[in-house]
């Protein structure tokens, strides 16, 4: 007993201690709360530092960052179409690249940013920015070769008079996802039609920036709780307000007559008793029905949508934020994308405002992902941003993208007028240098010469030199007043065959003439070749005819270079002495001895020894279509001189604009029209006797090349294979592609700078769009207004289009350089710079050209030593 009282004392003391300091504990607690009451502004000060000394290191942090970013952007081609599954992982990329960042970098800089701007510089510049270390990640895009990606430059924008910002926030229910947006039409359309109306020169700006980041985890599995907590607790009320609903209906049927009368019976029949009610039970809550698109983690982000829209002009800005406003709502399903803020009246308090305009531009400037509510979607929401435009998209064209024409300026080739979205016309060019050759097709009266006339005007007023070749010269008439200008009269020559009634004048061309310098044997080989193209000559039908005539031309070629020497030009031959030569013993007697001396061994040879085994009927096939040419008084005239006027490799070098009416499409028009096709090629390949930089810009347009290339569809093929070496650009144009040559066909297609088409049948328009990847369709083009052209062109190394553009009429366009009343002096002033002369004059000096030669041989052959008078006659 007595040892077992010490420790029953020490027990009572330590229940006594502990009764003692609970009191005491209470006491401390109730002080401290007292304390905390009483100095509250002390503690709130205190969290009030504590935050804003987290802040400022959290925003250091991130500044420091920031400053570590870098920036890609992507130029897809025209032909960019890419998979969905190729989207994706291109998304997945963003996601992984949003962590490539030091381990101290805050979560707010922890993101990619995709930069969708227009500036006028293009419809949509795609950029990406983000993470230094997640260079390598984005360089290498699921894209592959369509889309060029390459590391961009800051950039720089000058300060605007007027600017608007705007957040967008989602909202609706928050596990619902945003509507599926299909990737034909292209998802971006929307967007690139709210700026297609932009206006550099007014200083417009739109820029639209979505931040990705990867969700915060933590973040996440609280919203999870929340909203399955959110679930059961909406269950459990339906549940409820269900069993009050069963109640009441329970006690209205057991209050009704038919129920009492129901249970008087039953009570007689042995059976009664209150009905059991049964309360529904709260359903079990689905996590995949509650969490919707927040129940995976993967590929689950947060995004930051901001937009910015300046200008200089007062309420642009405004006018395009809504407009962007608008595109946004395409993407809104079940949840949609907001604009964050208020309005009260005609104010709307937002990111433009206090207080969230500060914390929108530090976002802004420093690429921060930080939105005041969590925007998670899935990447397959953002299918639509996470690529650039595709070959889907129909993206506006801007001044940039084709310069606007400026009446005499020599580096811009006039096109047509494009109609902005805007609907603002303006006219559009090409550059000059760029633009090699040009194909327009379509039906007659389409509009394809009023296009071609307009173009030909304006590059004349500009200093250019051309050559129009039209056979039915409609042309010529239409652009004579636009042309009457005084500076421009001593530079245009009109060689008109098309002579008719009793004054009729007419220019004078001598193909095988040697008084303008040129070489003996590319004149030969240019004239045989005119001839052997138009008659179907090559050396396995009609070998024997090509030669025949070949060295009838060596020969006259020899006779007119010796008369031009002796300063004779007068007595040159002309293309009928070829039946002379051939037919005349004497003639050709006369001729051979006279020169001799300029014909090489071979052609000697050929004369002295193979000529005279000839029988008569071998020439017969030479001298046929030379004598349809002297039939007709007109080409005698014409051919028939012996120095005529036209040069062509003059005209060239001299920015002449010559206008050359053939007269038709008969056997004897198209024998002229090679000729003088074979002999622009002739004079196109002399300028490689001069440098490169000092040849003079030339441009032949040729109307109706189905005529052309009927007489010499070689060299027409030939002149768009290789007249760009030699600075001369040919503009054709034709009613059906199908019609031409294959070669001609061939080179115009694959060599053009521009195509171009108006209305016309489906299957003569197909080959056209066939180029375009029918993309507009056949159909499409067919069923164009008049004057409305689809044409793709070329503009700094790169194909624009096709676009829809409006032919320029003369009338409008060139309604200023209208001269009426100097018409008739530009016809005068052009007939006699080409050297027109009655018709009757130049009949009679061809009739007497063959004495006047026949003269000048026998001059020549008299003055020869007396040692080739035994060789006169072995020609014999």
């Amino acid at each position: 007993m007595d040892t077992a009282a010490p420790h029953l004392s020490s027990q009572a003391s330590a229940s006594a201690s502990a009764s003692g300091h609970v009191p005491g504990l209470i006491s401390s607690i109730v002080h401290t709360v007292g304390w905390v009451i009483t100095y509250w502004w002390v503690v709130a000060l205190t969290a009030v530092a504590v935050w804003a000394t987290g802040e400022a290191v959290l925003r250091h942090l991130a500044r420091k960052a920031s400053a570590e970013r870098m920036a890609l952007e992507l130029e897809p081609s025209r032909h960019f179409d890419p998979a969905l599954e190729e989207i994706f992982r291109r998304g997945v990329q963003l996601a992984r690249a949003s962590t490539a960042m030091p381990w101290w970098a805050p979560r707010r800089s922890k993101a990619v940013q995709i930069r969708l701007r227009a500036d006028g510089s293009s419809p949509l510049r795609y950029r990406i920015e983000g993470p230094a270390g997640g260079e390598r990640l984005l360089s290498i895009t699921p894209f592959g070769p369509d889309v060029t990606v390459r590391r961009a430059r800051p950039l720089v924008d000058e300060p605007r008079d007027h600017v608007v910002r705007a957040e967008f926030l989602l909202r609706g229910k928050p596990t619902a996802p945003l509507r599926e947006v299909p990737l034909n039409p292209d998802p971006l359309q929307p967007l690139i039609d709210a700026v297609s109306d932009l206006r550099a020169e007014l200083g417009d700006l739109a820029e639209i920036r979505l931040d990705i980041q990867r969700a915060p985890k933590w973040a996440l599995r609280a919203r999870r709780l929340q909203l399955m907590g959110d679930a059961r607790r909406v269950e459990r009320r339906e549940a409820q307000r269900a069993a009050r609903w069963v109640r009441q209906d329970a006690t209205g049927i057991e209050d009704s007559l038919t129920w009492q009368l129901q249970q008087l019976v039953a009570v007689k029949q042995g059976a009664g008793g209150r009905r059991l009610v049964m309360p529904p039970v709260p359903r079990r809550v689905d996590p995949e029905e509650a969490l919707g698109k927040l129940a995976e983690d993967d590929h689950l982000v947060r995004v930051q949508l901001l937009v910015m829209c300046a200008s200089n002009t007062e309420g642009r800005a405004e006018a395009r934020l809504a407009q962007l406003q608008a595109a946004v709502d395409v993407f809104g399903g079940g949840s949609r994308w907001a604009m964050r803020g208020w309005r009260v009246g005609p104010w709307r308090f937002g990111a433009d405002r206090w207080p969230s305009r500060h914390g929108f531009e530090r976002r802004w400037n420093l690429g921060h992902c930080q939105p005041p509510r969590p925007n998670w979607v899935r990447l397959d929401e953002l299918t639509g941003l996470l690529k650039p435009p595709t070959a889907h998209c129909r993206l506006p064209l801007l001044a940039g993208d084709l310069p606007t024409f400026e009446h005499g300026d020599p580096e811009l080739l006039l096109q047509g007028i494009y109609r902005g979205p805007d609907g603002r016309r303006r006219l559009v060019a090409t550059y000059a240098k760029e633009t090699l050759f040009e194909v327009g097709v379509g039906k007659a009266g389409g509009g394809k010469t009023e296009r071609a006339l307009a173009q030909a005007i304006g590059w004349a007023h500009a200093g250019g030199g051309l050559l129009f070749v039209d056979p039915h010269r409609d042309s010529w008439p239409r652009a004579l007043p636009f042309l009457a200008h005084d500076h421009l009269m001593p530079r245009i020559a009109l060689v008109d065959l098309n002579a008719s009634g009793p004054a009729a004048q007419l220019s004078c061309w001598n193909p095988i003439g040697m008084h303008q310098g040129q070489v003996a044997h590319e004149v030969v080989e240019a004239t045989a070749d005119a001839y052997a193209s138009v008659l179907g000559w090559d050396d396995a039908t009609a070998p024997r005819a090509l030669t025949i005539f070949t060295a009838a031309l060596a020969v006259l070629v020899a006779v007119n270079e010796a008369a031009c020497q002796a300063g004779r030009p007068e007595d040159q031959a002309t293309i009928f002495h070829v039946r002379s030569l051939l037919t005349d013993p004497v003639f050709r007697t006369t001729a051979l001895t006279a020169i001799e001396g300029r014909l090489d061994e071979e052609t000697r040879s050929w004369w002295r020894t193979v000529f005279p085994t000839l029988p008569t009927d071998a020439f017969a096939v030479v001298l046929n279509p030379i004598a349809r040419l002297a039939a007709n008084p007109v080409t005698r005239a014409f051919l028939g001189q012996p120095a005529g006027i036209y040069n062509i490799r003059a005209a060239m070098d001299s920015r002449m604009i010559v206008w050359v009416c053939p007269g038709g499409n008969g056997p004897t028009d198209r024998l002229i029209t090679a000729l003088l096709a074979r002999d622009l090629l002739r004079a196109v390949r002399s300028r490689r006797d001069t440098p490169e930089a000092q040849r003079v810009p030339f441009r032949p347009y040729f109307d109706e090349l189905i005529t052309l290339t009927g007489a010499a569809p070689e060299t027409i093929a030939a002149m768009f294979e290789d007249f760009r070496k030699y600075k001369v650009h040919v503009h054709g144009m034709t009613q059906l592609l199908a019609r031409l040559p294959i070669p001609v066909r061939l080179s115009l297609v694959q060599n053009a700078s521009t195509l171009a088409s108006t209305a016309g049948s489906q299957s003569a328009i197909a080959p056209i769009t066939a180029e375009w990847g029918d993309r507009p369709s056949p159909d499409v083009v067919a069923a164009l207004d008049r004057f409305e052209h689809y044409m793709s062109l070329t503009v700094e190394g790169r194909r624009v289009g096709p676009v829809r553009i409006t032919g320029p009429h003369l009338d409008s366009v060139f309604a200023d350089y209208d001269r009426p009343a100097k018409a008739g002096a530009l016809e005068r002033a052009a007939r006699a710079t080409a050297g027109a002369a009655p018709l009757d004059q130049l009949t009679d000096r061809a009739d007497n050209q063959l004495t006047r030669v026949s003269a000048f041989l026998a001059e020549s052959s008299a003055a020869q030593p007396a040692v080739h008078l035994q060789k006169k006659r072995k020609y014999q």
